[in-house]
């Protein structure tokens, strides 16, 4: 038996226990409250609403909610469609939480705001997260000359370079110069509908300098799921993600040609041979090391096994080049486009 002294002392001890959990649910809540809403939080916006830029915002969108120093609201850039039913892409993304048409099925997070107007979508951000098809990027940054916080950070996700007269420029160069932004990159083996769906990847991030700025991408897009990792080599991380893509050619050729899977390894191990010395030869200061992380060696993988390159240069081979590399883009890629220097 339980003596009426013991049971008093237990019911005390449980209403006590009760007291300070439901005290320390209220500090909590009021502190994450005052830290979101009367402290100046870093602001994000994604230029770009492809099938990667919307698991871009997806992947920010869930640790907004969580990281004190960050605004809970991602807005995202849409460039305007048409929708077969009529209606407009931007409205069903805000009305849906969905990305109907370039990754249908995924939510976003409910503080994703898909905006059409690009410059009311970057006004007031602090970090800009560049993701739209590396083919338009000159033409967005004319558009936002001028219309930048000043201070603000740039990311760009971008696989791909400018071909110029003058030279090749490479995109995070573009962002930086036009925009007189400090703009650092994030590549790795990321085919998009697989994070979407929450399957184990990894990223790197490539920064110049300001390691605290890199620290702080690492933070905003690392998830249980999606590990990045920091390296000082933008050039290095940058030119992995573009030269892969040219490697992911040869490889669609090969499976089209139905030359086997040792054709297809010697292809990717002297393609990444390649890479290493034309990166070089462009950058002196690229790190060997670079090639060995999840933008290097991983992506090319990646790429050369799954990736959009692959798939329409099969399809070329297999029609002996009868149909031509912008009529297989348009059919196999739905809006997406070949990720090749312009």
């Amino acid at each position: 038996m339980v003596s009426e002294s013991d049971q008093f002392n237990l019911l005390y001890s449980l209403s006590f226990t009760l007291f300070l959990f439901s005290h320390f649910i209220l500090c909590y809540t009021f502190l994450h409250y005052f830290t979101k809403n009367k402290l100046v939080m870093t602001k994000v916006t994604v230029v770009g609403s492809g099938n990667w830029g919307s698991v871009a915002a997806k992947l920010i969108a869930s640790n907004t909610l969580l990281l004190t120093n960050f605004n809970d609201e991602v807005k995202m850039w849409v460039f305007e469609e048409t929708l077969p039913g009529g209606e407009k892409l931007t409205e069903v993304i805000n009305q849906t939480n969905e990305n109907v048409k370039y990754l249908p099925g995924i939510k976003l997070g409910k503080n994703v705001i898909a905006d059409p107007n690009l410059e009311n979508a970057v006004k007031d951000a602090d970090m800009l997260v560049f993701v739209s098809p590396h083919q338009f990027m000159e033409g967005i940054c004319k558009l936002l000359v001028g219309k930048i916080k000043a201070g603000a950070e740039g990311l760009s996700l971008i696989k791909g370079m400018e071909v110029k007269k003058e030279g090749p420029c490479m995109i995070s160069t573009l962002i930086s110069n036009q925009l007189g932004i400090n703009c650092s990159v994030l590549m790795g083996a990321n085919i998009a509908n697989e994070i979407a769906m929450e399957k184990f990847s990894e990223a790197t991030v490539g920064y110049s300098q300001h390691k605290e700025v890199a620290d702080k991408w690492v933070q905003l897009f690392t998830t249980p799921y999606f590990i990045v990792t920091a390296v000082n080599d933008v050039e290095g991380v940058e030119l992995c993600g573009t030269l892969k893509n040219i490697v992911a050619i040869a490889a669609g050729f090969v499976d089209g040609l139905e030359m086997g899977n040792n054709t297809k390894a010697a292809i990717m191990r002297l393609g990444l041979k390649e890479m290493m010395a034309f990166s070089k030869l462009l950058f002196p200061s690229v790190k060997d090391s670079t090639f060995f992380e999840s933008c290097g060696v991983a992506d090319l993988i990646t790429t050369c096994m799954g990736g959009r390159n692959r798939k329409v240069a099969e399809a070329y081979a297999r029609n002996g080049g009868k149909r031509s590399f912008e009529e297989l883009e348009e059919e196999l890629l739905k809006g997406q486009k070949l990720q090749v220097p312009k």
